[in-house]
C-alpha cells in the first residue's frame, strides 16, 4: 500500500469509528438545536461574497460531490440569496479551469457548456440584481415559479436535456408534500453516480418547537418526503430521463464523515 492509499484507507478507519460511537449523533443534534434557538446560525456564511445559508461541513460536502461527478449541469432548488448558486458556479469554473491544464488547452472561462439553473418561487429584485453582477453569473440561470408547477418543472426538463451528468439540490419549500412533488420531477434527471441532495431533512430530528412557526415540522418534513420516495421506487420501480432503472441510496458514509449536517439521510446517490 502506497502513502496515498494508506492515508485514504486511515481516513475510512476513521469515519468508521465515527459511525460505530452512538453518542455522536446525539451530541451534534443537541449542538444544532442550540445554535437554532440562539440565533440563525446558518445565516452567518457567505461565499464569495454571497449569503449561502447552509451549514460550513455541508458547504464543504457540496464542493466534494461537485469534484467527484464532474456534473455539466447542477439544478437548485431555492435560491435565496444566491450563495449556493455562486458555490456550484465557482466548482464548475474550477473543473474548467483544472481541465484546461490537465489538456494544455487556453482557459476561456465563457466557452465552457456547464451551468447552474436555480429555481424560486420569489427572487426578490435586491437578490437578483447581486446575483447577475457577480463574476460567476455567466454560468448562473434562473428561473421563477413554483418548483412544483408543471410548467416549470418542464422547462427544467427541456434545458436539462442533452447534459450527461446532472446533479440535483433541493432547498426550498420544506413540507412534506412538496419535497416530495420534488423529488418526482427533479430526482429522475440525476444521472448515474451523481446525487440528488436533500437539505432540511434535520427539521425531522430537531424539537417541535424551532419549527412551531413553520409550515412544516416533525412528520411533515423533507426527511418524511425522502422516506416515501425511497419506498415508491421499492414498490414501483421508476426509470430516469435517461431511461435506465431509478435506484437511490443514502450515502450514510457521508453523513457519518460530517457529523453535523442539516441533511441527515438527505444524500441520495443514484446507483
Amino acid at each position: 500500500m502506497n502513502p496515498i492509499e494508506q492515508f485514504q484507507q486511515e481516513v475510512q478507519d476513521n469515519i468508521r469509528r465515527l459511525g460505530a460511537d452512538s453518542s455522536l449523533r446525539g451530541a451534534s443534534l443537541d449542538w444544532m438545536q442550540k445554535v437554532a434557538a440562539a440565533g440563525r446560525y446558518c445565516y452567518n456564511f457567505s461565499w464569495l461574497g454571497r449569503p449561502i445559508i447552509q451549514y460550513p461541513q455541508d458547504i464543504v460536502a457540496v464542493q466534494e460531490l461537485i469534484w467527484q461527478v464532474r456534473p455539466d449541469l447542477v439544478i437548485e432548488t431555492g435560491i435565496a440569496h444566491g450563495g449556493s448558486l455562486i458555490l456550484s458556479a465557482s466548482m464548475l469554473a474550477m473543473l474548467d479551469y483544472c481541465e484546461a491544464v490537465e489538456a494544455g488547452t487556453a482557459f476561456d472561462p465563457r466557452a465552457s457548456h456547464r451551468r447552474v439553473l436555480g429555481l424560486d418561487i420569489d427572487i426578490r429584485a435586491h437578490n437578483r440584481a447581486e446575483i447577475e453582477r457577480h463574476p460567476l453569473s455567466h454560468k448562473i440561470d434562473m428561473l421563477q415559479g413554483s418548483s412544483i408547477d408543471p410548467a416549470v418543472v418542464t422547462e427544467v426538463r427541456r434545458r436539462a436535456a442533452g447534459y450527461q451528468r446532472v446533479l440535483v439540490m433541493l432547498d426550498s419549500n420544506h413540507t412534506h408534500d412538496h419535497v416530495l412533488a420534488e423529488l418526482q420531477a427533479y430526482a429522475p434527471l440525476t444521472s448515474r453516480g451523481s446525487y440528488c441532495v436533500v437539505f432540511d431533512t434535520l427539521v425531522e430530528d430537531q424539537a417541535p418547537h424551532l419549527s412551531a412557526d413553520r409550515p412544516w415540522g416533525k412528520g411533515n418534513s423533507p426527511k418524511t418526503a425522502v422516506w416515501a420516495y425511497l419506498e415508491a421506487l421499492k414498490r414501483e420501480p421508476a426509470q430516469g430521463v435517461d431511461g435506465e432503472d431509478l435506484h437511490f441510496e443514502i450515502d450514510l458514509a457521508l453523513e457519518t464523515k460530517l457529523q453535523i449536517t442539516v441533511a441527515p439521510d438527505g444524500y441520495l446517490k443514484r446507483v
